[in-house]
């Protein structure tokens, strides 16, 4: 099996304001503690789930000092540090090592839509800004470009390109991916968590685990101690609130920040251009998610 760099139950973790919008680091570090507790191995921070694109380069680097300390050396913390600029990017990594992560994250420079040799050139000169291993974050319906197959194959060959981000819904690309390298392969669609890892994944970086860790966890454990049919009766259960929180017509930034508010853990509000979901929404949203909680 693939050695599995950053664990298996990974959470994409939002970023939690205060009412007035401002960086909650206390707030973070008390989601950060919650989710850990829950069965997460690690959290992914300054993601797409953590609103990377309205939140400062100082906000970034504070955050992964917080989530650091808050959790300690154990689970892994990654930090999301593409942009549609190399240099940037590759300036963020820098930053992110000195705050203390454990690896980077790595999405594609989105509406450039660069080729697919520029965009190797790009995750290349990322991977070498640092020493920490990189998560490639394949996920063309938001940054307008596919990192195809070919590419990541010839990127796995780098020594700190570590795992992919598959958020590409081309399961065939994904099994040639996990049979031609020895990339880890972690699904970004909470969908997918028991497919992806029954073919041999190492596992997912969710967002419905900002609110039910505990749950996406045991899909993995079940399928692990072989009881198949638990793990996918856990798969289906799932299903209402996975659908309501990614697939119902809001980001789930907006969905994931709504139900842990109505909650009372910390999120806060969402940044423009994004609006925090209705009351509607959210109710609908509390609902499923005590029927899942209470399955």
């Amino acid at each position: 099996m693939t050695t599995l760099p950053f664990g298996r139950a990974l959470c994409a973790m939002v970023t939690p304001f205060t009412p007035d919008g401002a960086l909650d680091l206390d707030g973070a570090a008390v989601l950060a503690e919650r989710l850990v507790s829950g069965g997460c191995d690690g959290l992914v921070l300054n993601g797409t789930t953590g609103e990377s694109p309205t939140t400062s380069d100082a906000e970034k680097a504070a955050l992964i000092g917080a989530v650091r300390a808050a959790v300690g050396e154990g689970p892994s913390v990654l930090a999301g540090v593409g942009t549609a600029d190399t240099a940037h990017s590759s300036e963020l990594a820098r930053q992110a090592e000195r705050a203390g992560a454990d690896g980077l994250l790595v999405v594609s420079p989105y509406y450039s839509r660069p080729p697919q040799d520029a965009l190797e050139e790009h995750f290349r000169a990322v991977a070498d800004a640092t020493g920490l291993p990189v998560m490639l974050y394949d996920i063309p319906g938001r940054t307008g470009v596919r990192i195809e197959t070919a590419t990541m194959l010839r990127l796995a060959e780098h020594p700190r390109v570590a795992a992919v981000k598959d958020c590409a819904y081309d399961l065939l690309g994904t099994q040639k991916l996990l049979a031609e390298s020895d990339l880890a392969v972690y699904t970004g669609c909470d969908e997918y968590v028991l497919a992806a890892y029954a073919i041999g994944g190492a596992g997912y970086v969710g967002t419905v685990a900002n609110v039910a860790p505990g749950h996406f966890r045991a899909i993995l454990d079940a399928l692990d101690a072989r009881d198949t049919e638990r793990a996918a009766r856990l798969q289906r259960e799932a299903v209402p609130l996975i659908e309501a929180m990614m697939s119902a017509g809001l980001p789930g930034t907006v969905t994931a920040k709504a139900l842990l508010s109505d909650l009372g853990l910390p999120a806060g509000p969402v940044r423009a251009p994004l609006r925090s979901a209705s009351t509607e929404v959210t109710a609908d949203l509390r609902e499923r998610y005590e029927a899942l909680v209470g399955a």
